[in-house]
């Protein structure tokens, strides 16, 4: 690897060797999620629940899932129509969260950082399994993160801060986003080919 690259190829300690899985990661991201749907009282408590069984259900079979866009095909949203559902819960959730995420909406035109995720491989797998994908990597001290989910933005800019900080002894600045539904499924088949 040539010295002007930022990362270094260094294997990071694996989640699953302090005991967890890789997946408790969207176990977390439903509970904080549905948490927040709550207090925005955009759901009832059976649609959320309803929600959070389906998205286990995806989980189960190694298949990322959102809880916000399992709720608004819940709530009746078709294709044509879930977009801008999927913007407004995402707004929603927002207002409750601190920091608040902005809405990006030229992130989708940004290109997908490689060497980061080549050099930060266990970021790239829990970013997938988010949904939130890394938007840019100036360096390693400067990142950030989108998905239509400000949660799942928020979890991963965690583990970034603390994978960066493990390998290299500095807290980066890990910004955080969200996306409009387009940008957010375009954005994730191509960072990880879903």
């Amino acid at each position: 690897m040539s010295s002007a690259s930022p990362f270094l190829a260094v294997q990071e300690p694996l989640i699953q060797a302090k005991g967890a899985d890789i997946w408790d990661f969207a176990e977390i991201c439903l509970q904080q999620t549905a948490a927040a749907l709550q207090q925005a009282r955009v759901a009832t408590p059976s649609e959320i629940s309803q929600g959070i069984a389906t998205a286990r259900e995806a989980h189960a079979l190694g298949q990322p899932s959102d809880l916000i866009e399992v709720l608004a095909r819940i709530q009746g949203h078709g294709e044509e129509h879930i977009g801008p559902a999927i913007l407004e819960l995402g707004n929603k959730i927002a207002a409750t969260q601190t920091p608040y995420a902005p809405f990006v909406p030229f992130a989708g035109r940004l290109i997908a950082p490689s060497a980061f995720y080549e050099s930060f491989d266990q970021i790239h797998k829990i970013a997938r399994i988010l949904l939130s994908p890394v938007i840019y990597a100036e360096d390693t001290d400067a990142l950030g993160t989108a998905s239509a989910n400000p949660v799942a933005s928020s979890i991963l800019a965690e583990e970034i801060r603390a994978a960066v900080f493990r390998r290299f002894g500095i807290r980066p600045f890990v910004t955080i986003a969200r996306l409009d539904y387009e940008s957010w499924t375009f954005l994730t088949r191509k960072h990880f080919e879903l």
